[in-house]
């Protein structure tokens, strides 16, 4: 009997060892499988690999222009699910020299019958540019409630940076408009008010 129980502790000592080192890896792999999103964020934030442009961008007075290039900056527009709202760009393209400042404007319209927010996504190809699109003031910075019926131009002003590679002529920036749900009427005052994290 002695003899047994002595043959056995070595094998449950084993097993345990293996048990533990399971555990080990499956609560190893929950932590990683959290940390996992945050890091990939901050992975595409500096390299703009997945074409999401960035937040806000404070231009500097001695912004300089370079008048021998230009780049051409297309617009697109997109409703993700479910959104009823029409939305699209006022003007398809523009020819931009680096360094310059530029203003376009998105048109969004609720034909619905019921009070609305929308949020809008950005989203730049060829993700390479998404370092040097630069955006000063952008209607993605904030959630746009729009009334039954209501329609509105939402503004954005752009720099694209003149340290943008030479091999980049052309930029694509489209943007997604998601249904963040209804809302009760609010004032024009109010609706400034109305933001969200900065969504680039």
């Amino acid at each position: 009997m002695s003899e047994q129980t002595g043959e056995k502790t070595p094998e449950r000592k084993s097993n345990a060892r293996v048990i533990g080192w399971c555990l080990s890896g499956v609560v190893g792999m929950f932590a990683f499988g959290f940390a996992l999103v945050p890091l990939y964020e901050v992975f595409c934030e500096i390299t703009g690999i997945n074409g999401k442009t960035g937040g806000r961008y404070e231009a500097s007075a001695t912004q300089q222009v370079d008048e021998n290039r230009t780049v051409t900056v297309q617009f697109l527009a997109s409703n993700g699910p479910g959104m009823t709202w029409k939305f699209r760009p006022v003007v398809r393209s523009v020819q931009v020299h680096p360094g310059e400042s530029v203003t376009i404007n998105y048109y969004a319209e609720n034909p619905t019958d019921q009070p609305m927010v929308g949020q809008a996504v950005p989203s730049l190809a060829p993700s390479e540019g998404t370092l040097f699109f630069h955006k000063t003031e952008c209607f993605c910075f904030n959630q746009q409630p729009l009334e039954a019926g209501e329609s509105v131009e939402m503004p954005l002003i752009f720099i694209v940076d003149r340290d943008i590679p030479e091999h980049i002529t052309k930029l694509t920036l489209s943007y997604t408009l998601y249904d963040q749900g209804k809302q009760a009427e609010v004032s024009k005052s109010d609706r400034a008010q109305t933001t969200t994290n900065n969504n680039g």
